[in-house]
């Protein structure tokens, strides 16, 4: 209070600019301090002098909440509480891992990369920790955290960015400031990114965590794998808040409004540049063999970590050759997880039974006496095949070694001779299907058993499975237990009859009431809408999983194309084999397979995308790849704008693209296409292209 010209007093009128700046500069320092302390692990003041900048920051933002913004450090408290997880599209499909479990598996994988890269190619690679947490996607724009996702079935994940807000090592703008001062590093920042990483505990914490719980007589956790992924699915951020959450970033998925990496290695140096908390056991090789002694040494020597993994991953470093060796199934070719560790236990194996899969390949299953193995009890186990069985010389009655790493089937590794007492016995794979009794054949050159009854009752069993799964037809209450009832009784004799499923028909079955059935019948009638790449996936198609699908659904449009494709015609398209393209036509050369399909339309399936008039699709047939900043929009507009016309963008630049679009600043794309003759466009002579095939001239908005 100050005393006026007139003699009365009044309230000085606070000088808000200074206020906004001391704001500013108080969260610059903070987010200084919460990288030397959870990212650098080097703090350089204490807790009290840490803790008096931020009930400061915290008294300005309550007085002036003008200035309160959600990437304030404030705001890792966590928000109000959520109803329910919205459902999050990825950018690109967050892709798995194809495993090995040896050094030969390693080499196999590296022989068959061999064969599909250029002529001449010597890869680098870079090897990193395979952390067992779980998988986050985090997007920002203009260095702002603005979406953080799971990974969920790779293609949707669960929105949970109130709760990975209050991630202390998650950046929430970018970049990180490197000087108490608040300076900033002189790093350029996109104008939209989209990073890989995975939220994981370390063992101390979780141990401390669960001493406590243990204490208040409250819910203690199986592993801190379970309890990252626990604390991160709360619908109350607030709990996330109080949770000993941590991060390491681990991939560029996205980068628009500066030049795409080449290089992963020079992607990961980038993103500590900006300040994400990068593993500094991930190691650059010139050559393979380097990486085979490197992964080796890990598993006789591994380093004392505060957290736990389940192996490392081998990338190629060469992100140009990503796209171009594409992936199988759902696994890159560019990249494999050698599986080390994992937790291992002593058990009894009381019998070898038979599951026999979708495909008719029968797998042996070790069916063992209950043991707790990371936290979960284990009662069977795979054997892989017969041939693992022979060489392993696994028998019925052995004592065996179970070890199961992360979220890995568990497995047996090997039995324990020594402990044998002469009761036990040899097994072979049956000559007949143990479901149907037809003939089982072992194809040459193939380890794996096949049952030759195309309508085993255990093939349709999982095929229902596999149709009615999150990852394919989505069709709430059909899992495995249900297929089972439902072909036990002759109410589903293929795919198709789903759709045929009467409420009379559910209502006379054991465990069923009038409620459960009219649930399960209106899950089956919504799966009538969904995307044509749901139903290529549900078919079953050998080689042919989600990616594909989607690939297949965006080139074809209906059911009706793709049957009509010919093997060259799938060849044409990048990511699609001679595997793939003979089994897709294989597949629909088969009147069982048409017959399906022709109950499928009937019965109201969507079988076709809605696809634009001819006229609205100049670019059909045309693959475009995108380099440097375009001026009129962004690079995922301008994807859009092209898929909207019917052409097709990728991410790398190969033989089989049709134009690259220079835009400023382009990378290295563009010396790619002058080597292929691959022609290019700048932005003014993309939409001249357009306009002479009957386009538009400009994208809507």
């Amino acid at each position: 209070m100050v005393e006026s010209a007139r003699g009365s007093s009044e309230t000085v009128a606070p000088d808000l600019e200074a206020v906004r700046r001391r704001i500013e500069a108080l969260r610059r320092a903070i987010e200084y301090h919460n990288y030397r302390y959870y990212v650098l692990d080097a703090p350089e003041i204490p807790d009290s002098v840490y803790d008096a900048l931020f009930r400061e920051l915290l008294a300005l933002e309550e007085k002036y909440p003008q200035f309160r913004t959600p990437d304030s450090p404030t705001q890792r408290v966590g928000g109000a509480p959520r109803e329910e997880f919205p459902k999050v599209r990825h950018p690109v499909p967050m892709l798995s891992l194809a495993n090995a479990f040896n050094e030969a598996e390693l080499r196999s994988w590296y022989q068959r990369l061999q064969k599909l890269l250029p002529p001449g190619v010597q890869p680098a690679f870079v090897v990193e920790p395979k952390i067992d947490g779980l998988t986050v996607v985090l997007h920002y724009r203009d260095g702002r955290f603005v979406l953080g996702a799971t990974r969920g079935d790779g293609l949707e994940g669960e929105d949970i960015t109130p709760n990975l807000r209050t991630v202390k090592q998650l950046p929430l703008r970018l970049p990180v400031p490197r000087q108490e001062d608040g300076t900033l590093p002189q790093v350029p920042v996109p104008t939209y990114l989209v990073v890989r990483g995975e939220a994981y505990v370390r063992r101390a914490d979780f141990e401390a965590f669960n001493e406590e719980q243990r204490r208040r007589g409250e819910r203690t956790f199986a592993n801190p794998r379970n309890f990252a992924a626990g604390s991160l699915r709360q619908l109350d951020p607030g709990v996330t808040a109080r949770r000993p959450i941590r991060l390491w970033v681990y991939q560029v998925v996205l980068v628009e409004g500066m030049a795409p990496f080449t290089s992963h290695w020079e992607a990961l140096q980038y993103l500590k540049t900006l300040g994400f908390p990068v593993n500094p056991l991930t190691r650059r090789f010139e050559s393979f063999e380097a990486v085979v002694q490197y992964c080796l040494d890990f598993v006789q020597n591994p380093p004392d970590l505060e957290y736990d993994i389940d192996g490392l991953v081998i990338k190629l470093d060469n992100m140009d050759l990503w796209e171009t060796l594409g992936y199988v199934g759902k696994d890159p070719r560019w990249a494999i997880a050698f599986k080390v560790g994992g937790e291992e236990a002593v058990t009894r194996l009381l019998d070898i039974t038979v599951q026999v899969g979708r495909t008719g390949v029968l797998t042996p299953v070790a069916q063992l006496e209950p043991v707790q193995v990371g936290g979960v009890v284990v009662s069977r186990a795979t054997l892989h095949n017969e041939d693992y069985i022979i060489e392993k010389d696994i028998r019925i009655g052995d004592h065996v070694i179970v070890q199961r790493a992360g979220e890995v089937i568990p497995q047996v590794v090997r039995p324990l001779p020594e402990l044998r007492t002469g009761d036990e016995r040899i097994w072979r794979m049956p000559s007949r299907c143990p479901v149907c009794g037809a003939e089982v054949i072992r194809p040459e050159g193939e380890v794996a058993y096949y049952c030759v009854n195309s309508s085993c009752p255990a093939q349709l069993i999982r095929s229902v499975q596999w149709f009615a799964s999150k990852g394919a037809m989505n069709i709430e209450g059909l899992g495995i237990r249900v297929a089972e009832q439902l072909v036990a009784e002759g109410l589903i004799r293929d795919l198709a009859d789903i759709y045929y499923l009467r409420l009379e028909d559910l209502l006379r079955l054991e465990g069923w009431k009038e409620k459960r059935a009219r649930n399960l019948l209106q899950a089956i009638e919504e799966s009538k809408e969904r995307p044509l790449w749901r139903l290529i996936t549900g078919l079953g198609i050998k080689f042919v999983g989600q990616v594909t699908a989607q690939t297949l659904a965006a080139t074809f449009r209906s059911i009706e194309r793709l049957a009509q494709a010919s093997e060259e015609a799938l060849l044409a398209i990048e990511g699609i084999g001679p595997k793939i393209a003979q089994s897709v036509v294989t597949w629909f050369r088969q009147p069982q397979n048409q017959k399906v399909l022709t109950k499928l339309r009937q019965a109201g399936v969507r079988m076709a995308e809605e696809t634009p008039a001819p006229e609205a699709q100049p670019l059909a047939g045309l693959t475009f790849v995108i380099t440097g900043t375009l001026a009129t929009m962004s690079r995922e507009e301008a994807k859009t704008f092209i898929e909207s016309l019917g052409g097709r963008v990728t991410n790398s630049v190969s033989r089989k693209t049709s134009y690259l679009i220079v835009g400023e600043n382009p990378g290295s794309k563009l010396q790619k296409a002058r080597q292929l003759g691959v022609p290019t466009l700048s932005e003014e002579a993309f939409f001249r292209l357009v306009r002479e095939r009957g386009g538009p001239s400009v994208p809507n908005p």
